[in-house]
């Protein structure tokens, strides 16, 4: 029983409350609305084997990430690292792009379904020609090949890039009839040819990143790359992309608007990844970040500072010209998903985690910071983070009903019991003027004052994560993580490469 909780049930509907869940096994059984008055009276059902307190606090579906990779060394050489954190911050189900290797990621994903591991549930895409034996995918049989060796090895979806056109033909004609889904981070390397809307003409499901996009808008006569660019020189390569926005159609024109329009009709899904180039815009605030200390692990903090191996470890000579620039590239793409999302386009949520200084869970917060921040308000940002990443997964299998991503009877209790405040009204007239927010589902905390101490505090965080029915202790998770930190600072381990 979860009992007295303000119910945010992910479908975009207000919050509702308060209520008391039932959940027999791993399925919600009953939403019983609960007088008030009554908050502190017992109330049937009596013989709940564990009953959790939420009175004061929002529950909402467990959170979908759709973007993950996992790590390994020389980041962090156990998965039971980014599986708890991701936990610790509601992340139920996870869709790794991919997650490791084929063979790993199907040994996990069945862990995890049977909860044998304390680990959410995982969705396994991989890139073209991952984990046979056949050599490369180099053309459109072979293409072909993969994805049906694929669907028999346990391949849930394809993760492309920017494939040269005959080859993303054949694996986007093919995977549907697999009940394989399909997304795509369009790389510099071949999106001259095959762009956001190219790639969606011939089927793509979802775009993720904003690769792809600019490019499709980009006005005649434009030359998308300078002279001097070299794509192995990370610097340059992630510095110069924040000059795209100067070279496309207007923002919110025609052809903005057709772009936009023709994707709608075709269903694309937009994962945005909002959050994992934010440091782009203030490198210092996220190196320095509040979690860094307490939960990211030596090794992986030491792959995220600069250096010419690591990729994503780019900031050799950032300064204030780049991340102006990155400022304003981020209102153009913060635009891009407002008007999308309000045209009815679906937008959902990925965090690529793992990467420029985003520690796992955490990187996955600030991405529903940063939705609101593009405008969404935070009723959408939820819909956006459970009900569209739970319906991203399950329409190429065939099932326009998930089992999971909205809180309803007959839905797998997937759950996430958070701080009251975390979802509010725009409309209400002091929300501006407090803290909170998504900012409260940061395992680190999120800062405020005392004023009855007059003492700074660290408050919130996740209270519960529930997944399939099993309830998890968000505090303990995090010090399990904490120990792991503490245990390779004492050993001096820095996994190498």
């Amino acid at each position: 029983m979860i009992r007295g909780g303000t119910l945010i049930d992910g479908t975009g509907a207000p919050p509702r409350g308060p209520v008391d869940i039932v959940v027999v096994d791993d399925t919600i059984r009953q939403i019983r609305p609960v007088d008030e008055s009554n908050l502190d009276r017992p109330r049937p059902p009596f013989d709940a084997d564990h009953e959790i307190d939420a009175a004061g606090m929002q529950v909402m579906p467990g959170f979908v990430d759709l973007h993950v990779h996992g790590g390994e060394a020389p980041k962090n050489p156990e998965a039971e690292y980014p599986y708890k954190l991701w936990l610790a911050h509601g992340v139920t189900t996870v869709r790794g792009v991919s997650l490791s290797s084929n063979e790993f990621t199907v040994s996990e994903q069945a862990r995890s379904a049977e909860n044998e591991i304390v680990a959410p549930r995982i969705v396994n895409y991989q890139r073209p020609g991952s984990g046979w034996d056949d050599g490369p995918v180099e053309d459109a049989e072979s293409a072909r090949e993969w994805v049906r060796w694929a669907a028999d090895n346990g391949v849930d979806g394809i993760k492309l890039q920017a494939e040269q056109p005959e080859i993303m033909e054949a694996l986007l004609d093919e995977a549907p009839d697999h009940g394989m889904g399909t997304t795509a981070h369009l790389h510099q390397d071949g999106v001259e040819e095959m762009n956001a809307i190219d790639s969606a003409r011939l089927g793509l499901d979802t775009v993720t990143h904003f690769y792809g996009h600019f490019e499709s808008l980009l006005r005649e006569g434009e030359e998308l790359f300078p002279p001097d660019y070299d794509y192995s020189d990370e610097q340059m390569r992630f510095s110069q992309v924040a000059d795209w926005v100067n070279k496309i159609h207007p923002v919110g024109g025609e052809e903005w608007n057709a772009y936009l329009q023709e994707h709608l009709e075709l269903g694309t899904v937009f994962d945005p990844t909002l959050n994992i180039y934010v440091a782009g815009r203030d490198v210092m605030r996220m190196r320095n970040a509040d979690w860094h200390d307490e939960y990211t692990l030596p090794s992986l903090f030491e792959f995220f500072e600069p250096s010419t191996d690591a990729h994503g470890s780019y900031y050799w000579d950032w300064g204030t010209e780049v991340e102006t620039a990155w400022k304003e590239f981020y209102q153009v793409w913060f635009q891009l998903v407002k008007d999308y999302h309000d045209m009815g386009g679906r937008i959902t949520t990925g965090s690529d985690s793992g990467f420029i200084y985003q520690t796992y869970g955490f990187g996955y917060v600030m991405e529903l910071e940063m939705l609101r921040e593009a405008g969404l308000t935070p009723v959408e940002v939820v819909q956006a983070a459970t009900a569209n990443g739970a319906k991203t997964l399950y329409e190429p299998m065939g099932r326009d009903n998930p089992p999971m991503g909205t809180v309803e009877p007959g839905k797998l209790a997937d759950l996430v019991i958070a701080p009251g405040d975390t979802v509010r009204d725009p409309e209400t007239p002091e929300w501006r003027h407090r803290g909170g927010g998504f900012s409260s589902l940061y395992g680190s905390g999120h800062m405020q004052l005392n004023e009855e101490t007059d003492e700074v505090e660290f408050v919130g965080g996740v209270e519960w994560t529930i997944k399939d029915g099993i309830v998890y202790d968000a505090d303990q998770l995090l010090d399990d993580v904490a120990a792991m930190v503490d245990e390779q600072e004492a050993n001096g381990a820095v996994a190498s490469q």
